[in-house]
């Protein structure tokens, strides 16, 4: 009667863990079929693509999720009620003499089902932020189209006013760039006039003690200064040429 009772229990444990088997092979097809529809959904690279996928083929493919997300969704729940049901019986007296080698049976199997879970969830949630964005773009691109079609010659204006906010947004960058170089010359240039004030100091002290250094001194401040003053004229020049070129 025993023996009878243990094989009854050992096959009833083959049943659960075969239903649990088939089920998580239908959830991994359907997991794979239903990430690849959810990334099909992006549907063409510009506006008009996009419009012509949701003319013809975005409410089918709307159903399409939908049921399969059903499908997915009660599969992973026939899948918790089988993991439930193996962790009754892990509990039962009968079960007790081999319990370690079925509760890791039971954990890797609880184990699939949190990443079949996770991963859709993860991919269910992806789908709609790429919907939702789709659907903002589409409506402003619409909104866009509407404003373009019912404005006429302010519509040739407004393109002059956007590439013109657009010339003046990339004058901007330009200068910003320009600036930030400038300032790095400009540190550069203190350091090279601290370096250089270092340097006379010493050489005055020198000339001081060798009075017949003093006309090479004389020489290198006269050099100093033309270098001084062309430099000064160069960066006159290029930010002449720079405000030029930016409000040309």
């Amino acid at each position: 009667m025993s023996t009878t009772v243990m094989a009854t229990n050992s096959n009833y444990w083959e049943d659960l863990r075969k239903q649990a088997r088939q089920l998580e092979n239908e959830l991994d097809l359907k997991l794979v079929s239903f990430s690849k529809l959810c990334t099909s959904y992006r549907g063409g690279h510009d506006q008009q693509e996009r419009d012509s996928r949701s003319e013809s083929f975005g409410p089918f493919q709307d159903n399409v999720l939908v049921a399969m997300t059903s499908e997915v969704e009660q599969l992973l729940s026939k899948l918790s009620a089988v993991n439930d049901k193996m962790a009754e019986y892990t509990n039962t007296p009968g079960a007790l003499s081999h319990n370690a080698a079925l509760m890791h049976t039971l954990q890797r199997h609880r184990d699939i089902l949190q990443d079949y879970t996770h991963e859709f969830h993860k991919t269910k949630s992806n789908f709609l932020s790429l919907r939702e964005r789709e659907d903002l773009l589409g409506s402003v691109h619409r909104d866009i189209e509407s404003y373009k079609s019912s404005s006429g010659v302010n519509n040739r204006r407004s393109e002059l006013f956007l590439k013109e906010h657009e010339h003046l947004r990339n004058s901007n960058s330009f200068i910003d760039n320009a600036i930030s170089i400038a300032m790095a010359t400009k540190e550069n240039i203190t350091f090279q006039r601290g370096m250089l004030k270092s340097i006379q100091t010493r050489v005055t002290t020198l000339a001081n003690r060798f009075p017949a250094i003093n006309n090479l001194i004389q020489k290198i401040n006269l050099r100093k200064r033309r270098d001084s003053l062309i430099l000064g004229g160069v960066i006159g020049i290029c930010t002449i040429l720079l405000l030029l070129y930016t409000f040309h």
